[in-house]
């Protein structure tokens, strides 16, 4: 009887579930909470201070081409009188014995390496994190401003100056990307101007550390002193939790991705184990076949994506160069940097020889730090006031070069050093107004996903058809005419072409971008803190604490 009993409760035992597979709803769920698709930013890393960071940078960047050009480190050449009386020279174009057009070419050749790098750079960044890549480039450009201390003829040192525009290249590309995401909707321009005001200013700094260095103890440690300076923020590029472009889907969500793939597949193995463990063997040798096929297949797939990236990259490069808007944007700039690149390197020299200034290094510094620092943020907060608009953005740039190019070739007429004075100083502030403005409009008038790739080929336009070939032309122009003057005028007129092609821009159809969908979709919440990643963290932080009780 008692085994009648157990018998019968044993029947009415439910017999346990086989595992079941997990849903793909239950595996996002576990793995979107465990894989966070970005770390928290730091506390202390705000917008203003990722700006203040990026200024540095970009003024140590234009120290550098500063104090190549300053008296005190490029120095003067070897000369000899007619009675056989020779004078060594001094600085760089001393110890090497460097003409007017050599001189002219290492003013100019860490312009190849920026012409070279920029666009790949700007590719890399759909790839690999844009604020590792900048980590990347400041890292090459100290070891090279070292290598240039170092450098022991003419051909080293071009070589160097090469590397340095390689690791200026990655910085120039994305950081007024970084900026423009980060900077308040209204002083879009304003914060612009103040990273590009480190231009003039660093040229200007370039200038009086160059002469000073030079002058007191060697050209060469003023390369070293640099390296010293830019140091740190190689550091920071790779210590740092990396920030996102707006465009960009970040490394982080497709680890995250990757992750839940991962996953997925383990949890399916789990549920399979106990079905499979009796053919494992018998697949063993199938599956050796399929790791040989599977590898084959990578390798193409490999190649395919490099050839892939490349069709992306000769498809964006078309569909900037056939955008008119931009196109025209970049003409005003290249004839611009023309006038601009030649005036940084050759007008300590040109002041000294017109108006005999003994410390022209120091008067032009000094000129130059006060009108950059004014013009540009004068000419950022005069397009945010207008309403920054491309069309606005235009008649700014137009207006002010037009103006600013009277004054200075005014200036090279004047006799009086004071009279120079005064009239280059009007000049000089109102062409670097446009610095705000010209980048404004690069940014704007393309996609989000497009930016860096403009910002890359503008770079690279103005300074292959801007100052990489007026330093040496200009030095060619003064060898012919042998007048300060008159080459200072030549130069200067080039400014009214510049004027009249951005007036050209006023009429054409323009369309700001900028909020338009990139053409790399991601995922709702990746779009959003993408958009701006510091202030939309900000601004939810604030918002989580204000609700709390």
């Amino acid at each position: 009887m008692a085994e009648a009993e157990v018998k019968a409760a044993s029947l009415k035992e439910p017999k346990p579930k086989p595992k079941s597979k997990p849903s793909s709803v239950e595996i996002e769920m576990v793995t979107s909470s465990s894989v966070p698709l970005t770390a928290p930013t730091p506390l202390w890393f705000t917008p203003k201070r990722l700006l203040a960071i990026f200024c540095v940078i970009n003024m140590l960047n234009y120290v550098d081409r500063g104090a190549i050009a300053s008296n005190g480190v490029n120095g003067s050449r070897r000369t000899c009188s007619e009675s056989g009386t020779c004078t060594s020279g001094s600085g760089i174009q001393g110890d090497f014995n460097l003409n007017n057009f050599e001189d002219g070419v290492l003013s100019s050749a860490f312009m190849v390496g920026l012409l070279v790098a920029s666009p790949i750079f700007a590719s890399l960044a759909k790839s690999v994190n844009p604020f590792r890549l900048i980590g990347v480039g400041l890292s090459v450009w100290t070891f090279s401003v070292v290598g240039c201390g170092f450098s022991m003829d003419f051909w080293s040192i071009i070589i160097f100056r090469m590397l340095v525009g390689v690791g200026e290249a990655s910085f120039i590309s994305l950081a007024a990307p970084f900026i423009d995401d980060n900077a308040p909707d209204a002083q879009k321009t304003a914060w612009l101007s103040i990273f590009y005001m480190c231009i003039p200013t660093g040229y200007a700094l370039g200038y009086v550390y160059g002469g000073l260095v030079g002058s007191h103890f060697n050209w060469r440690f003023a390369f070293w002193g640099e390296a010293i300076l830019m140091l740190p923020f190689a550091v920071l590029g790779f210590v740092m939790k990396p920030l996102q472009l707006k465009g960009f889907a970040p490394v982080e969500s497709k680890n995250a991705t990757t992750a839940t793939e991962t996953s997925s597949v383990e949890v399916h193995d789990d549920a399979d184990t106990e079905v499979t463990t009796g053919r494992s063997h018998a697949l063993s040798v199938k599956d050796d076949v399929e790791d040989k096929s599977s590898n084959k297949c990578s390798r193409s797939k490999d190649t395919s994506n490099n050839l892939n990236q490349f069709s992306i990259f000769f498809k964006d490069v078309k569909v900037l160069l056939l955008n008119k808007v931009y196109v025209v944007n970049v003409l005003g700039y290249i004839a611009y940097t023309f006038v601009i690149g030649a005036y940084s390197y050759w007008g300590p020299k040109a002041g000294k020889n017109i108006y005999n200034m003994s410390n022209a290094d120091l008067i032009f510094g000094g000129v130059t730090i006060v009108c950059g620092i004014l013009g540009t943020i004068a000419g950022g907060y005069a397009l945010d006031f207008m309403t920054s608009t491309i069309s606005n953005s235009f008649k700014l740039l137009s207006a002010t070069t037009l103006i600013g190019a009277l004054f200075c070739f005014g200036a090279f007429c004047f006799k009086s050093m004071y009279g120079f004075l005064a009239l280059f100083s009007i000049g000089e502030l109102l062409i670097f107004a446009i610095q705000g403005p010209v980048n404004y409009t690069c940014l704007h008038c393309v996609k989000p996903s497009m930016r860096p790739l403009s910002m890359a080929i503008s770079t690279v336009s103005i300074h292959i058809f801007g100052d990489v070939p007026s330093s040496p032309l200009v030095g060619v122009l003064q060898d012919y005419v042998n007048n300060w003057r008159e080459t200072a005028l030549i130069l200067t007129a080039i400014l009214f072409p510049a004027a009249g092609i951005w007036f050209v821009g006023i009429f054409l159809h323009s369309i700001d971008r900028f909020n338009e969908d990139s053409t790399h979709q991601v995922s709702s919440t990746t779009e959003r803190s993408n958009t701006t990643p510091l202030l939309e963290e900000r601004k939810a932080e604030a918002t989580s604490s204000s609700a709390e009780p």
